[in-house]
């Protein structure tokens, strides 16, 4: 079985690359945990996150938005002191200014999704690399989504980070051409 060109053997790096990775995603608190984690990366192997994310969707509440809105200092000093995530202050801090746009976003726009899908038309974009080195690192439409989201007051949304989070979330599909997975998202 053909799979692209960024997968290891590793069973979890696998799973998500056979279970989640281009799918699309509507729900609007796994969007936020996308954003979060997307921005967590910065810098880092998303197979570092992947590894953390289950201490991150214990130490950030499941990313329920208000929760992580309303963090204090003294639980940005417990979130630096949990060794199961990345212990980065700028990126903490990151999360609990994001979790409050992403608020204000849901109050102005009905939900995130509405807003997120619309840098797509509200349809995911399937490409049709037929290798890795196709693959862009950002686009027109990322580079769109990180001047919105930074100008609602969003951190860590380079136009690199949003197109992550576009291939994560589904909004775009980018698993290469000799990928079973494409095969199937296709459809």
């Amino acid at each position: 079985m053909e799979r692209c060109g960024w997968t290891t053997q590793d069973d979890l790096y696998l799973a998500y690359h056979d279970h989640e990775w281009g799918v699309p995603v509507y729900d609007d608190r796994r969007l936020l945990e996308y954003l979060i984690l997307e921005g967590a990366q910065a810098g880092l192997s998303w197979y570092t996150i992947l590894k953390k994310r289950e201490a991150y969707r214990r130490a950030f509440d499941h990313f329920d938005a208000r929760a992580i809105a309303g963090y204090d200092q003294q639980k940005v000093d417990e979130l630096m002191a949990d060794a199961g995530i990345v212990r980065n202050r700028k990126k903490i801090q990151a999360a609990i200014t994001n979790a409050q746009a992403f608020l204000r976003v849901q109050e102005e726009f009905g939900s995130f999704r509405d807003y997120i899908w619309s840098f797509v038309g509200g349809t995911p974009i399937i490409n049709h690399w037929t290798s890795l080195a196709e693959v862009p690192v950002r686009t027109a439409e990322s580079d769109a989504m990180s001047r919105d989201l930074k100008k609602r007051g969003f951190a860590f949304v380079g136009s690199t980070i949003c197109y992550a989070f576009m291939q994560a979330t589904g909004m775009v599909m980018d698993h290469t051409t000799n990928c079973f997975r494409y095969r199937e998202l296709v459809r």
